[in-house]
């Protein structure tokens, strides 16, 4: 009987190498196919564990590489760090991952930890293009203007003609206020970029601010007929909720500059026209609550029915509902709050365009103050002693109507007068500032609070314990004031007399609120809490977060 050896070897896979499922994952990828190429990349992933180290150190960091970027389109940004940072363990040349990573950072609102990643990548490729552009973003996130804008000088030097580079250098150089520099690289976006109605706006925003009247119409004009909505995206993905702005160019608005920036919810700001009637099917689909942002009862008394329109038929949680803004003006308000005892409210009277003195029914007292309806701080505002240099005043402004109002003596004991903010903010009650001035037409920007030490400890300590000024009486008549106003967002500016009255000056959504005060450091984290406050309370509406009982 014959023997026949047989000689034994391991046996040879059959199925597809980690290569193929690395090629094939790509190409699914490519094609938007997400779910089949992070199968395919997780089963190449299990492949290597079975090749020598020589071999699978490289093909792990590009499969570990890959499935961190389709995680990235997926918006799974945890996943997608855990594997650039594999990636990155096993090959740290990798320049692409050090610069994704940086764009998950960033998208978390981690801007800092994305600059250094960012710098990493640049490191490795000084040219590499999306570390330079990104970096830009970051710098920007953190304020550091400067610094993006030497950065996107170089970007812009390279490609003279990218659009989206002259609208983000308009935007640092608006920040630096270099204003006609900015409006200069508005411009030339706007020509590079027809179709980009953003641009436009900003042009019209900032030519409004400078007073440019009619270059600012035609601006807001374009824009508003390219696209009526300007999108704000959220510092992170995804967004934490959305938001429908509703703004009214040319008529008082609620000042966002602060209150919308930096925020983890999306923003759409849609632009009131009676001319152009928006998808509003399309918007409520994208909004998870509205805010309306007109706010001065007078200056937009022709719009706001427009926005109580729009506001009602999206069907959404509606913030400042237009319909009790105009319920705001002077003379309403000082009815509104009349009879509330403890609280001193000047009586108002409305001077209709083209009415004259006497008024109908009214014996007037001198002193009175007078002012356009729809003014807001000291221009045109002004104190008279007798009838005629008042008749002569309303003669000067007689194409408008005007506001007469009763002065109140706020003086304190020291003979200084001191005006006090609180914001409203949902339920809450949060201090602002405390102006202090020798004058009774007090302004925050015309006191001498930046030089006077004194001053600037008074209005600290205001806004560490405002109870240290207003008592529970007091809180009670504000509380009152802020039901009988009703809206979810506004402000008040008043005072004490010397009977410990509280003096109502002003009562609306108009008050702006900012963080620019290198002055008055002190203020900075009374500034946050408000926005933290407002933020909150969208979420609250928006149906992110449960409803707070909030003192």
């Amino acid at each position: 009987m014959s023997l026949t050896s047989t000689a034994f070897s391991p046996q040879v896979p059959t199925g597809p190498s980690a290569a193929d499922l690395l090629r094939r994952g790509r190409e699914h990828y490519r094609r938007g196919e997400l779910k089949d190429a992070i199968a395919l990349f997780q089963a190449g992933l299990a492949l290597v564990t079975m090749m020598s180290i020589a071999t699978a150190t490289d093909m792990a960091a590009d499969l570990h590489a890959a499935l961190a970027n389709a995680f990235m389109l997926c918006d799974d940004l945890d996943s997608a760090a855990e594997n650039y940072k594999a990636a990155l363990r096993l090959a740290p040349h990798l320049v692409a991952c050090w610069c994704n990573l940086g764009n998950v950072h960033l998208k978390t609102g981690m801007a800092q930890q994305a600059i250094a990643l960012y710098l990493e990548a640049l490191r490795l490729n000084p040219a590499h293009r999306p570390s330079r552009t990104n970096l830009v973003q970051a710098l920007v996130a953190t304020r550091q203007y400067v610094l993006a804008q030497v950065l996107l000088g170089e970007l812009i030097e390279e490609v003279p003609d990218d659009a989206s580079l002259h609208a983000e250098l308009g935007k640092v150089c608006f920040e630096l206020k270099q204003i006609e520099d900015a409006i200069a690289h508005f411009e030339r976006a706007a020509v590079l970029a027809p179709e980009r109605a953003d641009n436009l706006y900003w042009i019209g925003a900032i030519r409004q601010a400078i007073g440019e009247t009619e270059a600012a119409e035609t601006a807001y004009e374009r824009a508003v007929r390219l696209h009526p909505v300007l999108r704000r995206p959220a510092t992170r993905s995804p967004a934490s909720f959305r938001v429908l702005a509703l703004f009214a160019p040319f008529v008082g608005n609620t000042p966002i500059a602060y209150l919308f920036r930096d925020c983890a919810y999306q923003t759409d700001i849609l632009s009131l026209s009676p001319s152009i009637r928006p998808d509003l099917a399309s918007l409520a689909r994208e909004a998870d609550v509205v805010v309306n942002l007109v706010c001065d009862a007078d200056q937009g008394a022709a719009i706001l029915p427009l926005a109580d329109e729009i506001a009602r038929r999206l069907g959404k949680p509606v913030v400042n509902e237009p319909e009790k803004i105009l319920r705001t003006t002077r003379d309403a308000t000082a009815v509104a709050l009349a009879g509330i005892p403890g609280c001193r409210v000047p009586r108002t009277w409305r001077i209709a365009a083209g009415q004259v003195l006497p008024l109908p029914g009214s014996e007037l007292t001198f002193p009175l103050l007078a002012r356009p309806a729809g003014t807001h701080g000291g221009d045109f505002f002004a104190r008279f002693e007798d009838r005629d240099a008042l008749t002569a005043f309303l003669a000067e402004r007689a194409s408008e109507d005007r506001y007469l109002i009763e002065p109140i003596d706020y003086r304190s004991a020291d003979g200084r007068f001191r005006k006090y903010r609180f914001i409203f903010v949902g339920e809450q009650m949060l201090p602002y500032h405390l102006a202090i001035g020798d004058g009774w037409k007090l302004h925050r920007d015309s006191t001498d609070m930046a030089s006077q030490d004194w001053m600037q400890r008074e209005e600290e300590q205001f806004l560490r314990d405002p109870k240290s000024v207003f008592t529970a009486r007091h809180h009670d008549v504000l509380r009152t004031i802020g039901s009988r106003i009703g809206l979810d967002y506004f402000g008040i500016d008043c005072a004490l007399d010397d009977q410990e009255n509280l003096v109502v000056f002003e009562v609306n959504a108009s008050m702006l609120v900012h963080d620019e005060n290198p002055d008055f450091p002190y203020k900075d984290p009374f500034v946050r809490r408000i926005k933290t406050a407002f933020d909150a309370m969208l979420a609250r509406r928006a149906g992110a977060m449960p409803e707070l009982g909030l003192n």
